[in-house]
C-alpha cells in the first residue's frame, strides 16, 4: 500500500498537474485505497467441525418469543448449518444477569462458538447504555479467554426508525469480531416478520438464522 502512495504521489504532484487539483485527485485516491483495503478485512473464525457445539446465549430474542421452540432461531440455525445449536436465551433478562449466568453456562456447555445477543432488555428498560455495553465486553472478554470464538448480534435501539444502537459496532470493531447488525432491526420494522412489537415470528426468526449462518459462512466457521 505505501509504494503505491508513493508511485502515485511522484505521478499527480509534477508540474503538468496545478497543487490543488493534485492534491485533490491523491486525496481521493488514498481515500479509495484505504476503503477497498479496510472492506477485504473480514473477521474470521476457526472452522467448526460436525460436532462442535456452538452456544445462542441471551434473552427473550434467543428463547424464541413468539414462535415455537423448533421455530427459534437456535433451532433453525442448527438445520441450516448442521451443527449442534444450543439455546441458551431467558426472557426478560438484564445484560448484567447475563453477565453473571455465562461463566456456568460456559461450564456446562463447553462451546467452541458464542452468539451472543443480549442488551435488548437494558434498552427496553432505559438502562444505560454505557452498562450493557460494558457487560456485553466482558461476556466477550470471559468466552475469549476460554479459547471460544464469538459472533455478536445487535439489537435495536428505542426511537421510529429502529436501528441498531450504536455500541454494538463499536464492540465488534473493538474485538475484531463477525457482527450482524441489521436483521433484527429488519425483522421489527416489518409487520409479517414479527409478533409483537419486540419479538419475530417463525418467519423472523428464520430470517434471523439464515443471515447468522450466512456470517458463519463468510466468516470460515462453516
Amino acid at each position: 500500500m505505501g509504494r503505491m502512495l508513493l508511485r502515485l504521489a511522484k505521478t499527480l504532484f509534477t508540474p503538468r498537474f496545478g497543487a490543488r487539483l493534485a492534491f485533490r485527485q491523491f486525496a481521493s485516491l488514498v481515500a479509495a485505497l484505504m476503503l477497498a483495503s479496510g472492506c477485504g478485512q473480514q473477521a474470521k473464525l476457526q472452522p467448526l467441525p460436525p460436532g462442535a457445539v456452538v452456544l445462542s446465549f441471551g434473552d427473550s430474542l434467543t428463547y424464541g418469543t413468539g414462535a415455537s421452540e423448533d421455530e427459534s432461531y437456535p433451532a433453525q440455525l442448527a438445520k441450516l448449518s448442521g451443527r449442534r445449536v444450543l439455546r441458551e436465551g431467558v426472557p426478560g433478562e438484564v445484560s448484567a444477569t447475563g453477565l453473571a449466568r455465562l461463566p456456568a453456562v460456559l461450564d456446562e456447555h463447553q462451546p467452541r462458538l458464542l452468539l451472543l445477543c443480549h442488551g435488548g432488555n437494558d434498552i427496553l428498560r432505559r438502562l444505560p447504555a454505557a452498562e450493557a455495553a460494558a457487560n456485553v465486553r466482558a461476556m466477550i472478554r470471559l468466552a475469549q479467554s476460554r479459547g471460544i470464538d464469538v459472533v455478536l448480534i445487535g439489537t435495536p435501539d428505542l426511537g421510529f426508525t429502529l436501528s441498531t444502537a450504536a455500541f454494538y459496532a463499536e464492540i465488534a470493531k473493538e474485538f475484531r469480531i463477525p457482527y450482524e447488525g441489521e436483521v433484527l432491526s429488519k425483522i421489527l420494522r416489518d409487520s409479517s416478520l414479527k409478533a409483537d412489537q419486540v419479538h419475530p415470528n417463525a418467519q423472523g426468526y428464520r430470517l434471523m438464522a439464515e443471515r447468522v449462518f450466512a456470517l458463519l459462512k463468510k466468516s470460515g466457521a462453516v
